[in-house]
């Protein structure tokens, strides 16, 4: 099990302070999707050239055009590109195969889908690396999480890893990590934390007594 931190309301500046405080208890970051709105593919760049050993995501939600738009990350020093799960299936494995030629991965983020377990599964036999369950920000303003669905697509993946996404704190990493995913993704469980160094040693520790 991994611990990925997820930056999203900061600038380049400000991310690479936070990453530097936590380096050592992460294994991915991410750059979030507002940070690519308002910095661009170069904030992936930063990010890879000031941490080299940490793999570094861009969360770009592509919706359309996968392979070029897994292309462009990939020049830009991305590890892992986001794929939205209701994209077209050829927009999915457009991206999966642009990310082999590259040498990198596709994160599919479910976000909004409905067929949870079919689209899962469908999803899985194209290729993908991850498949990560996500509460969005709108979603955890109505209290829900994706606990239930991590259990669900965890029931039929077999070949990609599991993710889950959306607000996890300290206090509900325990019932994450009995689901067993693969990959949690922590934003504001640790950049929200007085002491964030604290926070993500701590989560570290648990995830991989886990």
């Amino acid at each position: 099990m991994e611990l990925q931190l997820a930056l999203d309301l900061v600038d380049i500046p400000e991310a690479k302070k936070l990453v530097a405080q936590v380096a050592d208890y992460i294994d991915i970051v991410e750059i979030g999707t507002p940070i690519v709105i308002n910095e661009g593919l170069h904030a992936v760049k930063a990010m890879k050239e000031a941490f080299p050993q940490l793999r570094v995501l861009a969360d770009l939600k592509v919706m359309d055009a996968g392979g070029y738009e897994v292309m462009k990350a990939s020049e830009a020093g991305a590890d892992i590109i986001t794929i939205l799960g209701v994209s077209d299936d050829s927009t999915i494995k457009g991206a999966v195969a642009e990310a082999a030629k590259q040498g990198r991965q596709v994160m599919v983020d479910m976000i909004n889908v409905k067929n949870m377990e079919e689209r899962a599964a469908e999803i899985d036999a194209m290729g993908v690396d991850y498949i990560c369950v996500h509460s969005g920000y709108d979603h955890q303003a109505e209290g829900k999480n994706s606990f239930e669905e991590l259990n669900a697509i965890k029931r039929v993946v077999k070949h990609a890893k599991t993710a889950i996404a959306g607000g996890i704190k300290l206090d509900t990493l325990p019932e994450v990590i009995q689901a067993q995913p693969d990959l949690v993704i922590v934003g504001g469980g640790i950049t929200g934390e007085a002491d964030i160094q604290a926070a993500a040693s701590r989560m570290n520790e648990l995830i991989k007594q886990g």
